[in-house]
């Protein structure tokens, strides 16, 4: 039977205990790993094409817009439609227009294409995330949806390691045309990985069934559901006082900390290994009890490391601090998705979670407030308002909705 797989002697906890789990995660490494090479390959050709900032924030605009636009019809999608097939498609179209870019890099055509061609592929990446984090819990038991949710997340922190540093090392010894086309080589990783998966194995069956799927279904489920309300609320206090830390940090290390780029990624990547930390010791698979207070209690974290970084110039301090930000705030991102994941039912998976994922754009408004109350108040200012923002309004949310204590 093609659901035999899932039938283990004993409920496993550990998510790579599932043979289809591991192959989806080891291509979906090699994918994402090329995915960041290109992030900076992308950046890096977009100076030597125009040698302009105001470009480069173009480019950007043009990567982050569509994942805002574009997140709530991928969800629909996703509780419509067999997943896997959909993100076969979509990383197939991706792979493509990848392979375009690096032509159109190497044979220096007209900046206007390579926009054109940026945005394309930035529909269709859009449209990943939503897709991919509904799949993921159909590829284990139920058991192991915590562990699962939470390998997908160290493996994305993986790939944000690792690279940004071969890209660098790449950089130095050959074109940035092959930069691109090594990530698209890449997406051969989790597409062989979606190939060798049996559609049997995936439980969202509604995609067989003929009633129309539509975004009201979901609507109501989140208006009729207080904790689902009240994850969806809570999750935009650190989008606004405490993820634009990653945005602000040149403006610190120079003026704070008196550092230069290397001070300045020593910081991000010692963040990423906090991050890294917090996400590989959810995945293993333990039973995690009282997620409400996890929740409540990392934000709250987050924001008292977020204090102590501001409030010292001592190198090594502010290195422990930036730890302690990248181990809280993906705690709590980590422990968000998987606490709303076990809420909700799978045929609303991908609606819900498209809802869930928009709020990454309030990141860039957060760091439009910190930014203006740098340029009003100073550095020192805008990092305590970061600080004391994750703490206070926390507490605000909690006061209303308690039931938060409650998952």
């Amino acid at each position: 039977m093609a659901q035999a797989e899932f039938q283990f002697p004993k409920p496993s906890r550990f998510a790579l205990h599932s043979r289809t789990f591991r192959i989806f995660m080891s291509g979906s490494l090699v994918t994402r790993v090329g995915d960041w090479i290109d992030l900076a390959a992308l950046n890096w050709a977009v100076l030597q094409f125009t040698n302009s900032p105001l470009y480069l924030g173009l480019i950007n605009g043009c990567r982050l817009v569509p994942a805002f636009l574009l997140s709530v019809p991928a969800g629909i999608l996703a509780d419509q439609h067999d997943r896997r097939r959909l993100l076969i498609l979509i990383q197939i179209g991706m792979m493509l227009l990848t392979f375009c870019l690096g032509y159109i890099v190497q044979t220096q055509q007209p900046f206007w294409i390579f926009v054109f061609i940026v945005t394309l592929r930035s529909i269709l990446s859009a449209m990943d995330p939503p897709i991919r984090n509904a799949l993921v819990p159909n590829l284990v038991p139920h058991s192991s949806m915590t562990s699962a949710i939470a390998i997908n997340t160290t493996v994305i922190h993986l790939s944000r390691i690792m690279g940004p540093a071969m890209a660098g090392a790449l950089l130095s010894v050959t074109d940035i045309a092959n930069l691109f086309y090594i990530n698209a080589w890449g997406t051969l990783g989790v597409l062989f990985s979606l190939l060798m998966i049996r559609s049997g194995s995936f439980s969202n069956t509604n995609k067989k069934k003929k009633e129309k799927t539509t975004f009201r279904e979901a609507a109501n489920y989140v208006r009729s559901q207080p904790s689902v309300q009240s994850l969806l609320v809570l999750a935009i206090v650190p989008m606004v006082f405490g993820f634009p830390y990653t945005t602000m940090m040149p403006l610190f290390a120079r003026d704070h900390l008196k550092l230069g780029p290397e001070g300045f990624g020593i910081l991000l990547s010692v963040s990423s290994i906090g991050a890294l930390i917090g996400t590989t010791l959810i995945s293993l698979g333990k039973e995690i009890k009282g997620a409400g207070k996890w929740l409540v209690y990392s934000i709250i974290g987050l924001g008292f490391s977020l204090l102590l970084f501001i409030g010292t110039t001592n190198i090594y301090i502010a290195g422990i601090a930036m730890f302690l930000v990248g181990l809280t705030s993906q705690t709590y991102r980590t422990m968000s998705r998987i606490t709303l994941q076990m809420l909700v039912p799978d045929q609303l998976r991908g609606r819900i979670l498209s809802i869930a994922l928009m709020d990454r754009g309030f990141i860039p408004l957060g760091a439009i407030l910190i930014g203006a109350i740098a340029t009003w108040a100073g550095t020192l200012w805008a990092g305590a308002m970061m600080g004391i923002g994750c703490i206070a309004t926390t507490y605000l949310i909690v006061t209303r909705r308690r039931q938060i204590w409650q998952l």
